[in-house]
């Protein structure tokens, strides 16, 4: 819902998130109790992706993925208002760098739960695929994870697109770690296996640990039909990979 913003709850302020490279700024707000997570951009290209935001999550809803709960008319273009989750996000990225704390925590967790928030994360992307979107821009700073309720979260989707569509730029936005080849080829097609490809590298980089991998010789090879360099030769769609991932779950 679009709505003036004038409804923007401003009342006390208690973090705010200036050093992205996003363009966005974003801020945590209290207001009758409740707190929110306040998105606004500050340069052309957030001020786009905000936009594209707000289209995505009109069509994709999942239990897994925070959504806006309010979209207001900002006079540098729409700023989003989330319900505030606790938990941290995996990978802390900056114009300073990253902080992947989170992350060498939570790859020490007991394997059953992280298990569990992988496929969750997959979950989603089935609700994501049904809507006609594929993945951009997802790592592990899109995984805000509450270590106290053991549930994972996906944030800051702003890049998912409508697919599929033929790459018009040199690159899509995105983490080098998490990107499939033909992300980086102008002309290319992106679609439901470029999302087999990231989420990939996702089960990839979540059972992965300062001592090694810990997942099965099932889901090693699992990653590594989804990783494979030429789309043809990847699981054909999302849903064929979340199906062998659920196959190599054991509890």
């Amino acid at each position: 819902m679009v709505r003036d913003n004038t409804d923007l709850p401003l009342a006390s302020t208690f973090t705010v998130f200036d050093a992205q490279d996003s363009g966005c700024l974003s801020y945590g707000v209290e207001d009758a109790g409740r707190r929110w997570f306040v998105k606004k951009a500050t340069t052309p290209q957030a001020r786009l992706s905000l936009i594209r935001a707000a289209e995505f999550h009109t069509a994709v809803q999942h239990p897994a993925i925070i959504r806006p709960e309010q979209v207001l008319d900002g006079p540098d273009g729409p700023v989003l208002v989330y319900p505030w989750h606790d938990g941290t996000v995996l990978n802390h990225a900056t114009r300073h760098g990253s902080d992947r704390t989170a992350l060498v925590r939570f790859q020490q967790l007991p394997l059953p739960d992280v298990e569990a928030a992988i496929t969750r994360i997959l979950d989603a992307h089935l609700a994501i695929t049904a809507a006609g979107y594929v993945a951009v821009d997802l790592y592990d700073g899109c995984f805000l994870y509450d270590f106290d309720r053991r549930q994972m979260w996906l944030i800051d989707l702003d890049e998912y697109r409508p697919g599929p569509f033929v790459l018009d730029a040199d690159r899509l936005p995105g983490s080098h770690r998490y990107m499939a080849p033909e992300e980086v080829v102008r002309g290319a097609v992106i679609d439901q296996r470029t999302t087999v490809y990231t989420l990939g590298r996702t089960i990839h980089h979540l059972l992965d640990s300062p001592h090694g991998s810990r997942g099965s010789p099932a889901q090693a090879q699992l990653v590594a039909h989804a990783t494979r360099a030429t789309p043809g030769d990847r699981h054909p769609a999302v849903t064929t990979l979340v199906t062998a991932w659920r196959a190599t779950l054991t509890t």
